[in-house]
């Protein structure tokens, strides 16, 4: 597929007038080929006419109407009858989303007959971990099944059930699998994902003779030199590239996909091995360093997710590092870029090597449940394709089966995800979670302390080399 034919913006444009009657079939289809959509991308278009109101989020639809009633549900699943069993499920704390874990719930005990109840589960990921893990120190059958970060299996593969045999039939990104498996078991299975991806202003590419976004670092530092020497002459705010750079898991995000991208490894590789201090991991973070102050603010340090994209969206930059979730929120009324950027895979190193740091959560069950099939089979019921596409057409949230990213109804729903997919599939890289296990935040603090160190203008080599030897000393406790 051509570059162009994913670039969102026109394409949301032509969607949206499709599908509220704004077109005929013929001016649509006039239209798309003067964009260079391919036939896969104008049959989501066409489809998008007739599926109507139905497709779009801003429709007048009642929440839930895109999930399959119980009877459906039961008919592909066999989940089986779990009549009269209690169960606790730990999804997500109070947020504009509850509702769609209430509906997950309440079509599960229409179709097995169960008692499960939703408990909401911490807004802080930090003490949402501390009180899985008091609670399984105490092997106590409170929880049945919870969502679990996609940095936890290593944490909770002491207290989890095996769901190998539970997973369902689909196409799950193998990536994702990988990292949820701690010594052959499957300690959750994948129910929605992210993935760090590259936002760029597509009005200021072609306004500086730019005919593609960066495909690599030495295109991106380019191209944000060049956009932001213009730009600063009538907005004195105007950066080139935000990120996230303070001291926290966000820059381990982004300073794996720097690392791996330039051939820098995993910082610790699969089987255990600190591999970090490396040139090319050196050369990555140095590479780094020297954007903060140059195409990045020096304030850049201090960033995490919510500052890059408010710069980003007040139309202050040329590019972003962030996650897909700030899509929707970048196209809603009165944010100075909607319909102005695109969004795709980031920026590609040497060898042409692209690197997207995973995030995201899984479904786990609790070895302390006293009904450990019916709970099991929650998690297996959350993760199908039919939920998990639910959820994605009506709450944005990645999929983690690969062909729902090809499914018409999805793409009418999140255009976007025709790219994303591609992110997902080709650039994803875990964070060393799984062979650090239980240690990984540790990990974490040491590389994310030693990398924004580098930023603020730390002696790369050294810092390393000390940070190496500090990652040893962890994993020796394993």
């Amino acid at each position: 597929m051509k570059r162009s034919d994913w670039n969102p913006n026109p394409v949301n444009l032509l969607y949206r007038d499709a599908v509220n009657g704004m077109l005929s079939r013929r001016e649509i289809i006039k239209r798309g080929t003067a964009l260079g959509l391919s036939s896969a991308l104008m049959g989501v278009i066409l489809r998008a006419e007739s599926i109507g109101a139905q497709a779009t989020p801003d429709a007048a639809q009642p929440r839930g109407w895109s999930m399959p009633s119980a009877e459906e549900l039961q008919a592909e699943l066999e989940l089986g009858d779990f009549s009269g069993v209690e169960l606790n499920i730990v999804l997500g704390a109070d947020n504009p989303g509850t509702w769609m874990d209430e509906l997950l719930i309440e079509r599960f005990n229409e179709m097995t007959g169960a008692r499960a109840v939703l408990v909401k589960g911490a807004e802080s990921a930090t003490d949402r971990l501390q009180f899985y893990l008091q609670t399984m120190a105490a092997q106590s059958p409170e929880i049945d099944a919870a969502m679990i970060d996609v940095i936890w299996p290593g944490i909770m593969a002491p207290h989890a059930v095996d769901l190998s045999d539970t997973i369902g039939d689909y196409d799950y990104f193998e990536r994702i699998i990988e990292n949820n498996t701690v010594d052959d078991a499957l300690i959750g299975i994948p129910w929605f994902t992210d993935a760090g991806v590259f936002y760029y202003r597509q009005d200021l590419l072609e306004k500086y003779g730019f005919s593609a976004e960066p495909q690599t670092w030495d295109e991106l530092e380019e191209q944000a030199q060049t956009i932001m020497e213009g730009e600063v002459a009538e907005n004195s705010a105007f950066t080139g590239f935000v990120w996230q750079g303070n001291a926290y898991e966000g820059l381990t995000c982004n300073a794996l996909e720097w690392q791996f991208s330039q051939d820098g490894g995993r910082i610790i590789e699969p089987d255990g091995t600190v591999t970090v201090n490396n040139p090319e991991a050196i050369a990555a973070f140095e590479r780094a360093a020297g954007w903060v102050g140059t195409i990045s603010p020096e304030a850049v340090t201090g960033y995490m997710e919510q500052d890059a994209r408010g710069i980003f969206q007040g139309g202050n930059a040329a590019f972003m590092r962030n996650w897909p979730g700030d899509y929707a929120t970048m196209q809603e009324e009165g944010s100075a870029v909607r319909d102005l950027f695109g969004v795709g895979q980031l920026p590609a190193g040497a060898g042409g090597t692209r690197a997207a740091t995973l995030g995201g959560w899984q479904m786990f069950t609790s070895a302390y449940s006293e009904n450990q099939e019916a709970a099991a089979a929650f998690c297996k019921f959350a993760t199908s394709a039919p939920a998990q596409k639910s959820r994605a057409i009506e709450r944005a949230n990645a999929p983690t089966i690969s062909s729902l990213y090809e499914d018409p109804d999805v793409l009418a729903a999140q255009p976007y995800y025709e790219n994303l997919g591609t992110v997902l599939q080709e650039g994803s890289i875990a964070r060393p979670s799984t062979p650090s296990a239980d240690l990984y935040n540790d990990v974490s603090i040491a590389y994310f302390t030693a990398v924004n160190e580098i930023l603020k203008g730390g002696d790369a080599p050294s810092l390393i080399e000390d940070l190496q030897e500090e990652l040893e000393d962890i994993m020796s406790e394993l």
